[in-house]
């Protein structure tokens, strides 16, 4: 992150170091505070076969909806850390409906993060996408959200009907990516 100077969040570089599902505490000093969230089997393989993934075809340029973000957040903005503080509320509570094995609850809530995350940025989501998302909700889907920056990449979706909700985003063209979690995290491979 120093290096290459983006304004990117910790988070994608901590889950792809520990791998599984895995709470994160981000504290104020720059400290980071890791740990297994203790969830079910149940849970877990409740997780891996209603969350869909879904290529939108849309690439984009995640530096500069982050860009906007952080300078945004420095500057104090009311609406931005109000924002960011709801998704951090619900945040703890998607953690508690796992922690119970409420998985239906975590796709609602799914829902609710991805209505907040796409009033931070303009060029968070297209009407391309937007259609499809209506569409996932329409076809056996509780809540999802666009997966990293927003405004492209992958569509996620917790389904009820998984079936329909694949036959619905396949008739529209979107490419679904099958997925299972890594418990392993980031390797060093010598050879």
């Amino acid at each position: 992150m120093d290096i290459l100077n983006e304004p990117v969040g910790k988070q994608d570089q901590y889950i792809a170091a520990y791998g599984g599902i895995t709470c994160f505490e981000f504290n104020a000093d720059d400290s980071v505070n890791a740990y297994p969230l203790p969830i079910s089997m149940d849970t877990l393989f409740d997780l891996e076969d209603n969350l869909l993934l879904f290529f939108t075809g849309f690439s984009r340029s995640a530096s500069a909806i982050l860009k906007d973000q952080d300078q945004r957040s420095k500057a104090k903005d009311e609406e931005m850390l109000n924002n960011m503080h709801y998704v951090k509320e619900l945040g703890l509570r998607s953690k508690d409906s796992l922690v119970a094995g409420r998985t239906s609850e975590f796709g609602v809530l799914l829902h609710e993060h991805w209505e907040h995350k796409r009033r931070r940025s303009k060029g968070m989501s297209n009407p391309q996408i937007d259609e499809w998302y209506e569409m996932g909700l329409k076809n056996g889907a509780l809540g999802g959200k666009l997966v990293g920056a927003g405004g492209g990449g992958f569509l996620m979706f917790y389904a009820e009907d998984r079936n329909r909700l694949r036959h619905a985003m396949s008739k529209a063209g979107l490419e679904e990516v099958r997925f299972s979690f890594d418990f392993e995290g980031t390797k060093t491979i010598i050879g």
